[in-house]
């Protein structure tokens, strides 16, 4: 649209989350007690997983690097939605604000990527118990490790590439808590079908398709299960899998809706709790959701704790 003035952009107004002024410090409180859980959940996984030697399998190996994930995700908005609530000027750099979008993404993607590796991991372990060592060798968990991080890597590059060749009139509000991608295209005066369509495309590739993956596999997995009933067996292996699922559900779910599914009818306080329930929420509920309902995550609790109040035990 070339009658609009295109002024350059230098920073862009956070408008933040819609709460009334009376309950800003409420709020504030409630967040930041939010994130230094999420901190202190994922750090302590990764703390367990690093040291105890039990620990150092597959399934763990994806946990771990899910929790850092986790933990990077949340730092991404985290921060600065805190300082913004206590700021009266919550504005952020044009620069910062594409390293925002840049590293949202990264770490989005890499949380999708792990889900799928460990959903495989647990498609291989309750329906090829015998040759599960075989199959999730240290080599292949390093292969699907280091894949994810080079498609993380792409994509978010090739987001990032496609919105900075982008002019932004006169208007430099969003109505979000961080730089997200379609409120940064709401905002724009340039053409931006190829930003849409490649959102599209690659939403499909990162988010469709490993959900749908994510989702074979569970069906494979209880119809392993049903084919040799046994309550004890079909109790260890819904326990197994049922943190999983649950972290997927709330990942997943929230992330399609807002992005792929998008409504006409969707307000800026739907869309504002939505993206908070996956780049809040769920990374604070993962280490809950992978410890409280694991055994092995206790006993390592308990042996690294022991070890360190015994340290000079024979």
């Amino acid at each position: 649209m070339t009658g609009r003035n295109q002024t350059i952009i230098s920073e862009f107004l956070l408008l933040g989350l819609p709460i009334e002024p009376e309950h800003q410090d409420l709020f504030y409180t409630l967040f930041l007690a939010m994130y230094v859980t999420t901190i202190l959940g994922n750090l302590l996984i990764m703390f367990l997983i690093r040291l105890d030697p039990h620990l150092h399998t597959p399934m763990y190996l994806f946990l771990s690097n899910l929790s850092f994930s986790d933990l990077c995700f949340s730092s991404v908005t985290m921060p600065k939605l805190l300082q913004d609530m206590q700021s009266q000027d919550p504005f952020i750099s044009y620069a910062g604000c594409l390293t925002q979008m840049y590293f949202f993404l990264f770490f989005a993607d890499l949380e999708s990527f792990l889900l799928v590796a460990m959903a495989y991991d647990r498609y291989v372990a309750i329906c090829f118990p015998l040759r599960y060592t075989a199959i999730m060798s240290p080599r292949l968990c390093l292969s699907l490790l280091a894949l994810s991080w080079v498609l993380t890597t792409f994509h978010a590059m090739l987001h990032t590439l496609l919105m900075a060749r982008l002019h932004f009139c006169e208007g430099h509000v969003i109505a979000h808590f961080f730089c997200d991608m379609s409120a940064l295209l709401k905002l724009s005066c340039s053409d931006t079908r190829v930003n849409e369509l490649v959102i599209f495309i690659m939403g499909g590739l990162i988010l469709v398709i490993p959900f749908l993956v994510i989702i074979t596999s569970y069906a494979q997995i209880v119809s392993s299960i049903l084919k040799v009933p046994s309550a004890r067996g079909i109790r260890k292996a819904f326990s197994t899998c049922g943190s999983h699922l649950t972290v997927v559900s709330l990942f997943y779910g929230t992330v399609i809706g807002l992005y792929l599914c998008p409504s006409a009818n969707n307000s800026i306080v739907k869309e504002t709790v939505m993206a908070m329930m996956y780049t809040v929420v769920t990374p604070m509920l993962n280490p809950f959701i992978y410890s409280l309902r694991n055994r092995d995550m206790k006993g390592a609790l308990g042996r690294v704790f022991w070890r360190k109040k015994t340290p000079f035990s024979l």
